[in-house]
This record gives structure tokens, sequence and C-alpha cells, in this order.
């Protein structure tokens, strides 16, 4: 992260609301745009931005970001945008198809977003244990069945499961609390690639 990012991190862990207001101030209309075109609701996407930040406010004394916190505030923004779209029934179905792609590419902060996202995932993904990081990438690069790649490592299916689940804690634990591990596993293949 930037010394911006660390000094405003810092100041709204000490109780600053000038931290707050500065860091709302600089995301808070990209994030909304990024909302606005996929969900195409005024009113939703401003309840998200504002939900987001009032959840920064309130878990600020334990926030622990290591991506840069222009990701983390999109990935947040991100996970909100689709929690919409699982819990809205009234949303036209069209919405929904090629979500990721429109996402991504939606703007250039999107796309920026995706890209940062990107990095931080393959990142944290290389720096696993060598065996844990083979596996996962067998799983979720390859799709393979935990079946198929005990078979092919010649191990049993709980040592894979083992590694996956320590592959799933490592990336959450490096991406931050409120970046969803499903969210990140949802878009996998095209954060690998």
């Amino acid at each position: 992260m930037s010394n911006d990012d660390d000094n405003i991190l810092i100041r709204l862990k000490e109780g600053d609301k000038r931290a707050l207001t500065i860091l709302y101030n600089n995301y808070w209309k990209p994030l909304y745009i990024s909302s606005f075109n996929l969900l195409k609701d005024k009113e939703v996407c401003e309840d998200i931005i504002q939900d987001v930040f009032i959840e920064i406010w309130n878990k600020r004394s334990n926030i622990q970001i290591k991506v840069s916190l222009k990701s983390y505030l999109y990935a947040c923004v991100r996970y909100k945008v689709f929690a919409e779209f699982r819990k809205s029934k009234d949303l036209p179905i069209a919405l929904y198809e090629g979500l990721n792609n429109r996402f991504q590419y939606a703007s250039p902060e999107t796309k920026m977003m995706h890209e940062e996202l990107k990095k931080q995932v393959s990142l944290v993904v290389e720096s696993l244990p060598k065996k844990c990081k083979m596996v996962f990438k067998l799983s979720r690069i390859e799709q393979l069945s935990h079946k198929e790649i005990a078979e092919q490592l010649n191990v049993s299916t709980k040592t894979i499961e083992n590694h996956i689940t320590k592959a799933l804690k490592i990336l959450r634990l490096s991406l931050g609390n409120v970046m969803s591990i499903e969210l990140i596993l949802s878009f996998f293949p095209s954060l690998l690639n």
C-alpha cells in the first residue's frame, strides 16, 4: 500500500473521522459508478457505498488490509453488488449474463481494480507452499476433482482437502476479512489468467 493509504489506515484505527472523510471523498464516486454500471439502481448503489464506509469505520480497529486500499474498497463494493444480485428476485435475467466481464470492464476504475486484484491473488497463490500451490492450481485452474488430484499425486483425498483448506485460509487472511472468499473463487480462473 502507498504511504497515503498507510497514513489513512493508521488515522482510521486511531478513530480520526477526518481520515474517513478523506477516504470517502477520494473513493465514493468511482465506487458508485462501478456499482451503478452493474445494478442501474441509484438508491441501491448509494446504500452499498454507504454500507462499505460504515463497515470500514465500525471495523477500523481490527481492519487488516494486505492489498491496496483502493483494491480493498472495490472488492467490498463488488461483494455487495453480487450479494444484491443473489438476494434480488426482481432483477432482470439479462443483468446476470456476462456479469463478470461487465464488472471488470464497466469503467477504467473497475478494470484497474480487477487488474490489481488479479495481481494480488497471483502473488498470494505463488507464495503458497509448493504442494499446496500445486493442489490449489489443479483444483481451481484445471478444475480437477479432489479425487482426480489425489490419484494424480498419489495421495489421499483428505490430504488434498487439507491443502485446499490451507490455501483458502491463506487467501482469506491475505486479502482481508471483508473480501469474500466466495467472490474470489467465483472468478478464480479469470484472476489467474
